[in-house]
């Protein structure tokens, strides 16, 4: 069954991605609370919502990194339920492990993993007790394969999609859409074209809100990233990790 949200939250909504979510669903009709670090651009954001779309928009700025300002979110969601939870915050650190400040990753893991686990869960026991309600939850196609010179990154993203395939099979049935959203390479700029390789942001977003809505457990953007996929799930390991090393190597000696 087919869900409409009229309320929804939505993290990393400053920019990118996050952004476009919030253009959406605002078209779309839905009063919104928009959360990232930057209240200026958050500002800026909801005067346009507001005066285009003649919805409700709440700014709430907070590092999702900081316990007592993601507390603040979290006490938000509890305090006044929304209908759609869209965790889209997060970032990637890039380079070899090794070389790379212990303090980032865990920062890394911090934003992608256990704030999107803790907003999810000031959202979906309400969401529960009343039948319906949808969490988006932005993962990444690296979370399907070994991501050499992005280690953690593609490991949080592992963790996303089986966090969210999880629980979208323990609350389906109570009414509530769980859905991992696992783009490729996306462009964030509004004007940047779609190629063979790089989706466009409003493309990606679009994709997630559909597949939240139809309350589908996986949505990859993408007819290349679709194809892609299966063939993912079906490279023996050892193989794949050794065509992802080739491609790490060779990219990190073209810098």
């Amino acid at each position: 069954m087919r869900q409409a949200y009229r309320t929804a939250l939505v993290t990393g909504a400053s920019s990118g991605i996050g952004e476009s979510f919030a253009r959406l669903l605002a078209g779309r009709g839905t009063d919104l609370v928009i959360v990232a670090r930057r209240a200026d651009l958050l500002d800026g954001l909801a005067r346009e919502l507001v005066e285009r779309y003649r919805v409700a928009v709440e700014v709430l700025a907070a590092d999702l990194t900081d316990p007592e300002q993601r507390g603040e979110v979290e006490r938000r969601l509890r305090a006044d339920p929304v209908e759609l939870l869209v965790n889209n915050a997060g970032y990637g650190a890039f380079g070899a492990f090794a070389e790379l400040s212990l303090e980032e990753q865990l920062a890394e893991i911090e934003l992608n993993v256990t704030a999107l686990v803790r907003l999810t869960h000031a959202a979906v026991p309400e969401m529960v007790a009343r039948g319906r309600g949808g969490v988006l939850n932005v993962a990444s196609m690296a979370g399907f394969t070994p991501s050499p010179g992005s280690a953690t990154y593609g490991a949080t993203k592992a963790y996303v999609i089986a966090f969210s395939e999880s629980l979208h099979a323990e609350v389906a049935a109570k009414g509530v859409h769980v859905t991992a959203l696992c783009p490729g390479f996306t462009r964030t700029e509004d004007d940047a074209p779609a190629n063979l390789l790089w989706l466009r942001r409003d493309d990606v977003a679009r994709a997630g809100l559909e597949a939240v809505s139809a309350g589908r457990a996986l949505s990859v953007p993408g007819a290349q990233y679709k194809a892609a996929l299966p063939a993912l799930r079906l490279v023996p390991r050892p193989l794949l990790r050794a065509a992802v090393n080739r491609m790490w190597h060779q990219a990190a000696g073209s810098r």
